[in-house]
């Protein structure tokens, strides 16, 4: 189902045919904002002010991955038209904004250009949040309708094997974003959540969707909420959830971030 001009309408499904015409055609600034790009470093597609890497930071920074800020909200910032040559690509969240309801992120289509790109090139994608939802867009998915939430709970491991071994059998998830993927041919689920919904999918062998975001802190939901007039319902009791697991996540991270390593691999070359 397409958008009607005239109504405004959007669709509440999405597919790539939806849109190949168009396809063709925080508090602090996060610390690497003025590296610059080499064929080493990932290019970080970011949303908003409030969500960055967070807690994945250090664990790149510590691997001597350098990573640099793409940030098209600002004045004069744009996404890069192509992979050029960035090693990898992470896909941010993007607090209350979607892909196919609600207020959408206005460089969607520049978004799932360079996605594409960097998947035909075989480079390695992460996406976050709804950055998981332009990845599955981007590799012949979808996305589908679902409203703002904010959920703390439990992700829970699919396959023995996932991240390479290093997934935990269990580990805590903080999710805030609105809408959701809807996979593509040949993605696996390595995770799912409470409710048995995707958590955590992998495609192409080397790209990585967290509907979660593994490095979040609570901070940078305090942030979302201050800088945007729409919020998700249960904000104070998820955000007490959040400071409650906070040391849990970062503990599961530091076995996350292995596998993501290992899986992307990005200290290969």
């Amino acid at each position: 189902m397409g958008v009607t001009p005239a109504s405004g309408r959007r669709p509440s499904c999405f597919a790539p045919q939806d849109c190949l015409a168009s396809l063709l055609m925080t508090r602090f600034l996060p610390r690497a904002e003025m590296t610059q790009p080499s064929m080493k470093t990932l290019c970080i597609l970011q949303h908003t002010e409030a969500e960055f890497l967070g807690l994945m930071e250090g664990h790149f920074e510590s691997r001597a991955i350098p990573f640099h800020y793409a940030r098209p909200f600002t004045v004069g910032g744009s996404v890069p038209r192509e992979a050029g040559d960035f090693a990898g690509l992470v896909l941010l969240g993007a607090g209350p904004l979607g892909v196919v309801s609600g207020d959408l992120v206005p460089s969607l289509s520049a978004e799932y250009r360079l996605t594409q790109d960097f998947l035909r090139r075989g480079r390695p994608v992460i996406g976050i949040g709804i950055g998981a939802s332009i990845l599955a867009i981007a590799a012949g998915g979808g996305a589908e309708e679902a409203p703002l939430r904010f959920r703390v709970g439990e992700a829970h491991r699919r396959l023995a094997d996932a991240l390479c071994g290093h997934l935990p059998e269990r580990h805590p998830i903080a999710l805030y974003m609105r809408d959701r993927p809807v996979l593509p041919p040949g993605a696996e689920i390595l995770a799912v959540d409470d409710e048995g919904a995707p958590a955590i999918f992998g495609l192409a062998g080397n790209c990585l969707g967290f509907l979660g975001h593994p490095g979040i802190k609570s901070a940078m939901i305090e942030d979302l909420a201050m800088a945007f007039e729409e919020t998700p319902e249960d904000l104070a009791a998820g955000l007490a959830r959040l400071r409650a697991e906070q040391a849990a996540m970062a503990e599961a991270l530091s076995e996350i971030m292995v596998g993501v390593i290992k899986t992307t691999r990005l200290m290969e070359g």
